[in-house]
């Protein structure tokens, strides 16, 4: 009968599910939990929409594609890391926070610096490289600083870029390496304990390391 028609037509282009709330912030949510869980190559399209409730058409719908989303996500996890570089204070306390700074940096976001290492290998976008260059510039700025505000006076001299390499390896091998730990220590060691006193043992090594004799 006329008029009983109850099929509606969708807007041309527009996927069905994002008039039932999978919106962009659920996609970047989806994409920021997974990244929690696996590494970059694995969190496809495909698999965001799906923790989302949604369809892979809503990842072009939003982004236009999936670097373009991962990007979005790398720039509001490094965003939420950004810290400026301190003018005054003791340098060596300074250091200690910011060592243990990058460690609470590295457990909220599994996976991103093998997320800028994946995507800056393959992407050709110039965003994409100014954006890693410039989060990467922020840690090396802080410890340029930290040298400046000791003025030489309890750290040894040490390349800024260095450091922050050396920081970023050791506290991102933890996470990314738990598979490997596990099996080198006693079944049913408390994990969450054991990565306590790892960054307790990185901050006496670095410390120790970098103090005048």
């Amino acid at each position: 009968m006329p008029g009983a028609q109850t099929n509606k037509k969708r807007g041309k282009g527009r996927p069905l599910a994002s008039a039932r709330g999978v919106g962009r912030d659920a996609l970047i949510a989806s994409a920021r939990e997974l990244l929690m869980e696996l590494p970059p190559a694995q969190v496809t399209a495909s698999a965001i929409a799906r923790r989302a409730g949604g369809d892979p058409a809503l990842v072009r719908y939003y982004f236009g594609n999936r670097e373009a989303l991962l990007l979005e996500v790398a720039k509001q996890i490094g965003q939420e890391g950004h810290q400026l570089p301190p003018e005054s204070g003791d340098a060596v306390e300074l250091l200690a926070d910011f060592i243990h700074s990058t460690f609470r940096f590295t457990r909220s976001a599994r996976y991103m610096q093998r997320l800028m290492i994946e995507e800056l290998d393959s992407t050709n976008s110039p965003e994409m490289r100014e954006s890693v260059r410039e989060w990467n510039r922020y840690p090396v700025d802080h410890y340029s600083a930290l040298k400046k505000i000791d003025g030489a006076k309890e750290l040894a001299d040490f390349d800024p870029l260095f450091l922050h390499l050396a920081v970023v390896g050791i506290s991102d091998f933890f996470v990314t390496g738990r598979p490997l730990i596990e099996l080198l220590v006693p079944e049913g060691t408390d994990m969450d304990a054991l990565a306590k006193r790892y960054e307790a043992f990185v901050e006496r090594l670095l410390l120790e390391g970098l103090k005048k004799r």
